[in-house]
């Protein structure tokens, strides 16, 4: 069977976005997934085709581009404080519905963490039963999908893309709002995020991840390190 990462990297390349064309690419993605096909943003409070909000100037933005059609086929950002006082969105949502413990957001400075958000991957690339309801493409069957041949490629992709863009700028954690089962799937795969709070009614039954440096280069196996640190060196 080909290499996971020889895999990945003959379909697809990860691009920071670092110019206002770019983030339109990751914009305008970011409106036909939550938008136009789920429905989680209203598309009529966007009528530029760019879904946006005020943590997009506090953010990194990373798409994923498909090398056979010259399409971004999925995206993220990484939200970041600008100050260290101003909390991330998993914050506010969540308020006081995070447990206490050695990883809740108060133990560390919000310098040295961020927050993965606006994860999409377009809806040709989420074809199968039950993966259009997702941004990610995660089947609602995922899982009892125990063979690694069934796991979403992109989705995966796009996970090591945001751990990798935020190792390159030196954070420890990383937060982000999901549900239980995607937790699930990814901690198969070996990235392992841990829950840090009360799973809630937003865009679905989500509650709040966080993963830190030491926890996956730990769990990773090492076909995933390898295409970790090609991301790195892709992101850099």
């Amino acid at each position: 069977m080909e290499h996971f990462a020889q895999h990945f990297f003959s379909y697809f390349e990860l691009r920071q976005a670092n110019s206002p064309d770019e983030i339109d690419i990751a914009l305008r993605l970011r409106y036909a997934v939550y938008c136009e096909e789920l429905g989680y943003e209203d598309r009529h409070a966007f009528s530029d085709g760019r879904e946006r909000d005020a943590y997009d100037n506090q953010s990194r933005h990373c798409y994923l581009l498909h090398k056979a059609s010259g399409r971004a086929i999925g995206c993220f950002r990484l939200i970041l404080s600008p100050d260290g006082n101003s909390p991330l969105p998993f914050e506010n949502v969540c308020a006081n519905h995070l447990e206490d413990g050695p990883l809740t957001p108060a133990t560390i400075s919000r310098l040295r963490y961020g927050e993965i958000s606006r994860l999409a991957v377009h809806s040709d690339f989420r074809r199968r039963i039950g993966e259009q309801q997702s941004p990610f493409g995660i089947a609602a069957d995922a899982d009892a999908n125990v063979d690694s041949r069934h796991y979403p490629l992109v989705a995966i992709g796009l996970f090591l893309g945001a751990s990798a863009l935020a190792l390159n700028i030196g954070l420890e954690r990383i937060y982000v709002m999901m549900e239980p089962r995607l937790a699930r799937l990814l901690r198969s795969c070996g990235i392992v995020f841990t829950q840090v709070g009360e799973v809630m009614d937003y865009h679905g039954r989500r509650g709040p991840f966080v993963i830190t440096g030491d926890a996956l280069f730990q769990s990773l196996a090492s076909e995933s390190k390898e295409l970790l640190e090609t991301l790195r060196e892709q992101l850099r």
